[in-house]
């Protein structure tokens, strides 16, 4: 049995900075006493912690208390802006950007048409929106601590390599993080783009407060990331949520993304004695306007829709339990869906989950993306301005 090393002066004096910094972070704008009450610090070692967070930059004093002018007292308030989190999404088709800063607030954020790039060009594409995204904001490159992308599709751990990433040409196969971190002079983080968008969910969505969920994306392609006892689940290569092959197997046409239902309007339309409006490409836009103004082939389309997206929840929910699934992507965002999918999850299970449409839309990846980044730079930013 080992003997536990006794705290020295340089670590005690760490935690209490940690701790102050903390409680600054957690109640500002907050006087000396009101920390050294809630840090459960004595007030003289709240001072000399104070001393070093203001000369690293990490706090300052507050121009007014929590009730409006100080009239002598002295509050804090942390340095929001002592490092800056950069989020990215990355599809298809657009590029998303934005930068925030320790406080979470979104400082500037820009959307860009990629027009088809590969690989390559969607590199060149985040440079030049992150500098794009900084001169907006009017904040220096120097202060980005972290960097987070989201990409359609998996990412290895630990090799960073990313797979199935068949919609970008280029992508599969690359460690598209570490030549990304190369170009920007950053460290990157590369992370499956549906787990971003179910932490964003978690952190500014409607899955805020709950442990475990589901976030089911529902567009060109379908996917999954899921969360548990309130933390992100990869799986062992990475691939959790990669919905696409739970039909594997199957005979039953179970797919509810953007062609399969086109094709199934294409085939009800055209049937005999089928009355509707629709007409070719009979794209998914148009089958759902159809169905809200009443169009029978478009109802049924929309109702086979809301059945497959159920076959997929089913056996997700029957084995995790969740709480809550949201729904998102192209088709998933629809409310419409939540007419049918509700019914069938309750027939078909014990224990039916909230059915929920995401409140976050096409900004859910973009704040997965920030509040991992946030997550670390959080604890960077004291190491690096401490030291």
């Amino acid at each position: 049995m080992t003997t536990p090393r006794p705290a020295t002066p340089p670590l005690l004096k760490r935690l209490n900075e940690e701790a102050v910094l903390e409680t600054i972070r957690a109640g500002a704008p907050i006087s000396r006493a009101e920390i050294s009450r809630r840090a459960g610090i004595s007030k003289p070692t709240v001072s000399l912690a104070l001393q070093t967070l203001l000369g690293a930059g990490l706090v300052r004093e507050a121009l007014t208390g929590p009730q409006g002018p100080s009239y002598g007292a002295t509050y804090f308030e942390p340095v929001a802006e002592a490092a800056l989190v950069l989020g990215i999404d990355l599809g298809a088709r657009f590029l998303r950007g934005a930068v925030s800063d320790l406080s979470g607030a979104v400082r500037a954020r820009q959307d860009v048409e990629l027009g088809g790039a590969d690989a390559d060009g969607a590199l060149a594409a985040i440079a030049q929106l992150r500098d794009g995204l900084l001169d907006a904001a009017g904040l220096s490159t120097e202060l980005i601590d972290e960097v987070v992308v989201g990409v359609p599709g998996v990412v290895e751990s630990p090799s960073g390599t990313v797979r199935l990433a068949l919609n970008i040409p280029g992508l599969d196969g690359r460690r598209f993080g570490a030549e990304l971190g190369e170009r920007l002079g950053h460290a990157v983080t590369v992370e499956n783009d549906v787990n971003l968008a179910a932490l964003g969910e978690g952190r500014r969505g409607v899955a805020r407060g709950v442990d475990d969920y589901i976030f089911l994306s529902v567009g060109t392609g379908l996917g999954a990331g899921l969360v548990l006892r309130g933390e992100l689940q990869r799986g062992h290569h990475g691939a959790a949520g990669e919905l696409d092959y739970i039909r594997a197997g199957l005979e039953q046409e179970l797919d509810p993304c953007a062609v399969a239902l086109s094709r199934l309007a294409e085939r009800l339309a055209q049937a005999d004695g089928a009355e509707t409006r629709l007409v070719s490409p009979y794209d998914v836009r148009s089958v759902f306007a159809a169905a809200r103004s009443g169009d029978a082939v478009a109802s049924a389309v929309l109702g086979e829709a809301a059945r497959r997206v159920a076959v997929h929840i089913a056996p997700i929910a029957a084995v995790t339990d969740v709480g809550l699934v949201v729904l998102g992507g192209g088709i998933g965002a629809n409310a419409e869906l939540l007419q049918g999918v509700r019914p069938l999850l309750a027939e078909w299970l014990p224990f039916p989950p909230r059915v929920e449409i995401s409140s976050l839309g096409d900004a859910a990846v973009l704040m997965g993306a920030l509040a991992v980044g946030l997550r670390s730079a959080l604890d960077n930013v004291f190491v690096s301005r401490r030291s």
